[in-house]
Order: structure tokens, then sequence, then C-alpha cells
């Protein structure tokens, strides 16, 4: 049985809320409307206090350290002992907030930065021990430095090997790989029309495909549901269960543009402050949005959390990284520029209290608030409100995996870690974890909220961007085609049919663009040779069918448009067609980087607007 020495805070520590009652820095009124909003969620007393400006960050602290009777123990003056570290998990001390300082005599003496935990942190550190209380930050700091080597390793390498596209070998293989598109060429240029019809063959399956999913997924949507959607009164909810805690990261690199917009977004969130845990991700060679930031007063439900520098540097390992440091146990992701419906943690944290627990991730709608900036943002627009409001839904109906967004997407803790979390070598990590998800037998639902974003509205910017999700759709659609008969058990036939059109079917459609557009080539009179190695009525349905798919598209977009209320975009439908080479240009540069490059992240720029 575990021993320890009586910490600092004696006995019987008087209670928070008297401390500031008999400092004058707390009335009676609001001290009784502080616990009994934490009779409602699973907040600290000090944290709702702050949060509801009932007493000041400065008064809690004081407070706080009269309640142990002690002063803070400087502990970034003196490193901890190597000898009392052997062996412990960071994890551990990170969930504790402690961390084993020294060993004097038969004692070990544990900086903490709540002593009243003792009896937790007792049962956690075999023998005789002691607290001494020391400041949160510095206590994580601590960690972070004595355990750095540890933490960016984990991070790397979190998602389990038989998952992850870190064992693909993809560079190694580059021989391989040359010798086999040179046989391919060599095929072709020997083969020119026999090659190039059966592109034309694979395009045109992958385009039905492609067009029988969002039929199925138009159909899903319009249909009426039998059962109503989870409701999104949280106050109902909460009179049975309390709020879950929310933790939000937010990845940063070089993003000093549009860090006070991103900030005064999350503070219009009507989501208890108090259940707030946001996590500011900064890398550790990031001087110029270091810097801005050194110019922002972080509000107190902020923390900023640098990842030390790595060969890799990933948004998906950078979240790796700070999940331990996460207290909610639903987790959540925005990108730099987005700026969230003021209620969207509301609705979120209520569906996720009334589905069931195999619902482990829920996806907002993404929209931009840049529309109308051009020509190309408005066409960026009209294919996010089709398959965020309209695809996505259907596919939702349909049980089908969905592939996630990398922003407004939250989900339950212990399944993420469960999971291993994000993999951190692939570039579209949203997309893979859906997958992942969906084969573990979780599910994933879209909730009726927004985040607004910046559309991409420069071609090279929004080329760059789309490569990198193509490259990642690839790359996941290998990786988990790795054991095609373990796949297909996970998913079941139609969630396996489904992954198909959904990341090898999106690449395809990009890729043998260039067939179509020299088949409607012929349709306007220029003469190919492979035209005549089938029959007229085979060019007759492949041109019917091409139409079709692109009126099912229009239509689910005209649908979406109609959703949302921008009218204005109907016009822009029709120059859709102009729209999607873009898509072709990035599919080649993300083939290319497939074996070049695959794991490197073509940041987005953000804050042109």
């Amino acid at each position: 049985m575990n021993q320890y020495v009586t910490p600092p805070v004696g006995k019987m520590p008087a209670r928070l809320g008297e401390i500031l009652l008999q400092n004058g820095t707390l009335n009676s009124h609001d001290l009784r409307a502080a616990l009994t909003i934490q009779g409602q969620q699973e907040a600290r007393l000090g944290d709702i206090l702050i949060a509801h400006e009932f007493s000041t960050p400065a008064a809690v602290k004081d407070a706080l350290r009269a309640q142990i009777s002690g002063e803070l123990f400087n502990i970034t003056a003196t490193p901890p002992d190597p000898e009392v570290l052997q062996g412990l998990d960071p994890k551990l001390c990170i969930r504790l907030q402690a961390m084993p300082w020294r060993r004097v005599g038969h004692t070990l003496m544990v900086a903490a930065a709540d002593p009243t935990r003792y009896d937790e942190i007792a049962a956690a550190f075999p023998g005789r021990i002691s607290l001494i209380h020391a400041d949160l930050d510095e206590v994580n700091a601590s960690i972070q430095a004595v355990f750095s080597r540890h933490l960016t390793r984990a991070a790397a390498v979190s998602c389990p090997n038989e998952y992850s596209c870190r064992s693909l070998d993809l560079v190694p293989r580059r021989t391989k790989t040359a010798l086999a598109i040179g046989v391919v060429l060599g095929l072709a240029a020997a083969l020119p029309e026999i090659t190039f019809l059966a592109l034309f063959c694979w395009a045109l399956l992958s385009n039905f495909a492609t067009g029988l999913l969002r039929t199925a997924a138009l159909i899903a949507y319009l249909k009426p549901q039998k059962t109503t959607q989870n409701s999104h009164n949280v106050a109902q909810i909460s009179e049975h269960r309390k709020r879950p805690r929310v933790s939000i990261l937010l990845p940063l690199f070089r993003e000093e543009k549009v860090i006070p917009a991103l900030l005064q977004a999350l503070d219009a969130l009507t989501y208890p402050k108090e259940m707030l845990d946001v996590k500011i991700l900064l890398e550790e060679k990031d001087d110029i949005t270091r810097a801005a930031l050194a110019k922002i007063n972080l509000p107190h439900w902020a923390q900023l959390l640098t990842v030390p520098a790595d060969t890799l540097q990933t948004k998906p390992r950078a979240m790796n990284y700070a999940l331990p440091f996460c207290t909610g146990s639903i987790i959540g992701i925005y990108d730099a520029e987005d700026r969230p419906d003021p209620d969207q943690i509301d609705k979120i944290a209520a569906h996720f209290m009334a589905a069931p627990a195999n619902v482990a991730a829920v996806q907002c709608n993404l929209d931009f608030y840049n529309t109308d900036a051009n020509w190309l943002s408005r066409c960026f627009t009209i294919e996010y409100s089709a398959w965020f409001r309209i695809i996505m839904r259907g596919m939702q109906r349909l049980g089908l995996p969905l592939p996630l967004g990398g922003t407004s997407v939250f989900m339950r803790r212990n399944t993420l870690e469960k999971l291993g979390g994000w993999d951190a070598h692939n570039v579209t990590e949203d997309a893979d974890l859906g997958m992942r998800l969906a084969r573990f037998g979780y599910r994933c639902e879209m909730v009726d909220s927004t985040t607004w974003e910046e559309a991409n509205k420069v071609p090279i910017g929004w080329v760059k961007q789309r490569s990198r999700w193509i490259k990642g759709f690839i790359i996941t659609w290998l990786t988990q085609m790795r054991h095609p008969r373990a796949l297909l058990n996970d998913l079941g036939l139609v969630g396996f049919i489904g992954l198909q059109i959904v990341l090898l079917g999106t690449a395809t459609a990009f890729l043998l663009a260039p067939v179509f557009w020299a088949m409607w080539l012929g349709v306007f009179g220029y003469e190919w040779g492979f035209l005549g190695l089938m029959p007229a009525w085979f060019w007759q349905v492949a041109f019917i069918g091409l139409l079709a798919g692109e009126a099912i598209m229009m239509s689910i977009a005209a649908i979406a448009i109609h959703k949302k209320g921008k009218y204005s975009l109907l016009p822009f439908l029709l120059t859709m067609p102009l729209y999607w080479p873009l898509g072709t240009i990035a599919a080649y540069k993300a083939l290319y980087e497939i074996f070049f490059a695959p794991f490197y992240w073509d940041k987005t720029t953000h804050g042109l607007d």
C-alpha cells in the first residue's frame, strides 16, 4: 500500500469560494450562481468564476495558492533528477499534471500543479511521496522538455503500422515504379489506339460508379426520414447529463495574418468557456506566428503548445503531439481561417450526448465567406455546397464510410486514442481517419452547423491545395487496400465499394479527364482512330452517360444552392466544366509527389481576404 507525506494542503483545506469571499474578491450571490453552474457541468470552480467574470484570474490564482498554504515552487530553476524519471510514462505525468522531481531519503518529491489531488497522485507512484506545488505551465513545460524525444516520436508513429501510410515505402520503390511506368508507356506507344480505348473504358466505368453514388446519395438525402435528428437543445439534455468538456486543436504554421480573427471567432462561441480547452499548436521553427502571438494576450481558455521540430512536419503530427495535453472528452479541429457558427459547439455536444456510443465523429458543413471574390471562389463554393450539404449527408444515410473534412470535425477522445490518433504521415489525415473509423465499426455523422472558411481564389493556390487532397486520397486508398480481403470484411460489400468510388474514383476522374476531352473532340468532328474500335451504339451510350453524370452533379449543386439560399450562384453552374480541368492539373502534380515527396505538406496560404 502506498504511503505519502501529507502535503502543504493540510488536513482540511479551505474551500476556494470561502477564501475569495473572505478576500472580498467574490460576493455570495455570484458564488451561488457559480456553484449552480458547476452542478450542470464537469468544470472546476475557478474556471467558472473566471469565465463568467465573477472573479479575476489573479484573484483565483492567489486563492488557490492560499488554499494549499504554500508558495509556488520554481521547478524551472533546477531540472528533475533523471533517476526518478526512468521508465516513466510521460502521458501519466500529463494526465496528473504532476512530475517526480527528487528523492530525499525514502521520500519521492513530486511537483504538482494541483496538490489537492495527492490521493490520485500517490496511487500512481509507488512508495512514500511528498508533493510540492508548482505552476501548471511550468509543469507542462518541464514534461515537454524532459520527454521531448519520446513525445515527438510517439506523435509520428501513434497510428498502428498496419493502418499507416508510412510503411508503404513509396520513395524506395522509385526504381520499380519508373520501370513499370516505362513498360506502360512503351505499350501505349506500340498500341496507342487500344491503350486509349482501355483508358477510356476505365474512365467511363469510374464515371458511371461516381454518378451512381451521387444519385443514391441524392435519393437518400431527399427521402423523408422516419426518425428525427438528434436534439440540439443542450439545456434540455443537461437536465440529465452534464455537458462534456471540449478540447479544440488549432494547428498553425505561418498564420500571423488570421490569428486575431480566429480568436475573435472562438470568443463568439456560446458554449461555456469554462468547458473549452483550446490548444494553439505552434511549430518550433515558426518564428513568424510566434511573434504575432506574443503581441496578443491570450484568453484564459486558450494555451499555446509548441510542437518540437522533427524531420516530419505535418498537421496530424502536431495534433498527435497535443492530444495527451487535451483535457476534453471531445476533441475538435479548426483551421486558422475558420469562423464557426457561434452555437456550433453547443450542437456538437448535444449531438454526442444524444447519439449512441458508436457515433465516434461528427462533421459540420464547410462553406466560404469570400464566395463572391471571383469566378474561382464561386465555383469552389458550388462544389463545397454539393459535397457537404447533399452528398455527404446522403452517404451518411446510406451507411457509407465518410472521408471527414480537415476542420470542424469533432471526435470522442476515447475512440480517437483507441485508434492511435491520426496518421502523421498522411496529408489527408481527415479522410484516412474516416475510413479507419468505419473499419472499426464506428459511424460518422453530419451536424447542421456551418464553419466559414476562406476559399482559395488564386488558381495556383487552388491547384496546390487540391493536389494535396488528391495525393492523400490516393495514398489512403493504397494504405487501406494493402489487404483487400480484410478491408472487405471490415467494411462489408457496400462500404468497400463506397471506399473505392470515393477515394480511387475521385483520383481517376481527374487523372483521366483528358481521355474524355479527346472523345468530345471526336463528337465535334475530329477523327480518332480508336473510335472505330467500337460500334457506334457504344459511343452513343457513353456520350449519354457522360451527359447524365453532368446532369446529376448539376442537379445536386442546384439543390445545395437552393438549400443555402445563394441563388446568385446558379448562373455559374454552367461554367463548372471550365472549373474541373484545374483538378486535372492538380492530380498530375499529386501523382508526381506520391513518388518523390509523398509526405510533403503543400501548405495553403490564408489571409488573402
